[in-house]
């Protein structure tokens, strides 16, 4: 989820409660083998199963809560699971200019 500076909290809640309700109808109506599409993703992976996607929304939200990810990133500079056993692509540039992003924002919010 992506917020802006102008956005006031209102907007990023209600929409953050959209999500939820859209997640949990999807969740209520189809079955765990049911096949979705990441567009994102590699394309040998983009085809995944409901259940795929929850234990990964489970495993990122459980390694987000609390941003302590970004803390240790700021300390050791690695990301993803632990120092040198990252996840994400070597020389990831999608990565960097998403946490530039992100700290230009929370800046800009600063004052």
């Amino acid at each position: 989820m992506w917020a802006t500076a102008d956005e006031s909290r209102e907007q990023i809640v209600g929409l953050y409660c959209q999500a939820w309700e859209h997640s949990n109808s999807t969740i209520k109506t189809l079955p765990l083998d049911a096949i979705g599409h990441v567009p994102w993703w590699p394309e040998e992976r983009r085809e995944v199963t409901l259940n795929h996607i929850l234990v990964r929304v489970i495993s990122d939200t459980q390694r987000h809560a609390g941003h302590a990810d970004i803390v240790r990133e700021l300390i050791d500079g690695s990301v993803g699971y632990l120092q040198g056993k990252d996840n994400m692509a070597p020389g990831d540039q999608a990565w960097e200019d998403h946490r530039s992003r992100l700290e230009r924002v929370a800046r800009e919010v600063e004052g």
